[in-house]
């Protein structure tokens, strides 16, 4: 029995009915919405799963990400059952809920990775598509394994981010924040003919950090880019450079002006709107998401929950076109 009264439509479990319950009361679930086990013991499948992953051991300049998903989760709370931007309903069209944090070593790399992507794959198991909530942006690459393997074959990738993160190592590390997506395309888990950085800025260590990342495949929108070009003509060209492939979408918050943005651990003058970032996930609605993470919130750094809603946000719209297109297959 679930403790709350919920919204319940096309027999999805909801959120909590605000209308009965004050949003500021009660447990922080990702947008008020039933845990896992909630929809479990009421005999239902989630479709998409919300995961926290707190985990920070991978930054190379501020810690803190590690309080990220629940800071998330906290600044979610007035978020709404009907998406007018996309005319969708999410949590009616496909049963969403929020399946907890993982726990992950703090102190061991190598392991954190490894049990990120065994909780991944035991989460998708049942089909489910994961939306995680992290946590550094190490955590992309046992997501993208996880990706990978379900799609079985490589995927596309959109890489929301002021950095590359295709450098090699840090201070001799193979696993860190900044490595993921060279570790991915070594491992043969992304399509170099469907990968691409969008927002990208600030100084680089040297020409050749370009050099090696443009071998590996990556197409580069930077956030100048989208400033000249505008969000249609941006969204135009993504969807033709990743077509109908399986596409997983990774998302660092700092992708977003500081203004936008403060709460995260490298921060870069000059970055995206939160207007422009969630109207070019919005564009890529029809997509075939099979995956998605929104990453590297330090709620330290954080000033009246700007980044927290921000991230929210981006999570909800991930979500809304994920169950747009979860609902046209079902």
């Amino acid at each position: 029995m679930l403790d709350k009264p919920r919204i319940e439509e096309n027999g999805n479990i909801g959120p909590v009915n605000s209308a009965l319950v004050p949003r500021y009361s009660g447990q922080s679930t990702f947008a008020l919405l039933p845990t896992l086990d909630d929809v479990e013991r009421a005999g239902k499948k989630a479709d998409i799963k919300v995961i926290g992953a707190p985990f920070d051991s991978g930054v190379s300049y501020r810690p803190g990400t590690r309080f990220g998903p629940q800071h998330v989760r906290q600044s979610s709370r007035l978020l709404r059952p009907y998406n007018p931007a996309t005319d969708t309903s999410p949590f009616a069209q496909v049963q969403v809920a929020d399946a907890g944090d993982l726990s992950i070593n703090p102190f061991n790399i190598d392991e954190a990775i490894t049990s990120v992507e065994a909780d991944g794959m035991a989460l998708t198991a049942d089909g489910a598509t994961l939306v995680t909530i992290g946590g550094d942006h190490t955590l992309a690459l046992p997501m993208l394994r996880v990706a990978a393997e379900r799609a079985g074959q490589p995927v596309a990738l959109l890489h929301f981010d002021a950095h590359l993160d295709t450098w090699d190592t840090y201070f001799g590390a193979d696993y860190t924040h900044g490595t993921p997506f060279r570790r991915a395309s070594e491992e043969g888990l992304i399509d170099k003919d469907a990968i691409c950085h969008v927002g990208t800025r600030g100084p680089l260590y040297g020409r050749k950090d370009l050099e090696d990342d443009e071998r590996m495949g990556f197409g580069i929108i930077t956030s100048a880019d989208i400033f000249r070009l505008g969000v249609e003509e941006v969204v135009a060209k993504l969807r033709k450079r990743v077509s109908d492939r399986p596409l997983y979408i990774s998302v660092d918050i700092d992708v977003l002006d500081p203004a936008h943005a403060p709460g995260t651990g490298t921060p870069e003058a000059g970055g995206m709107t939160s207007r422009e970032l969630l109207e070019i996930l919005r564009g890529l609605r029809g997509s075939n998401i099979v995956g998605a993470d929104i990453v590297e919130v330090s709620p330290a750094y954080d000033h009246a929950e700007l980044t927290g809603v921000a991230a929210s946000h981006v999570a909800y719209d991930l979500i809304s076109v994920i169950a747009d297109n979860l609902e046209e297959r079902k």
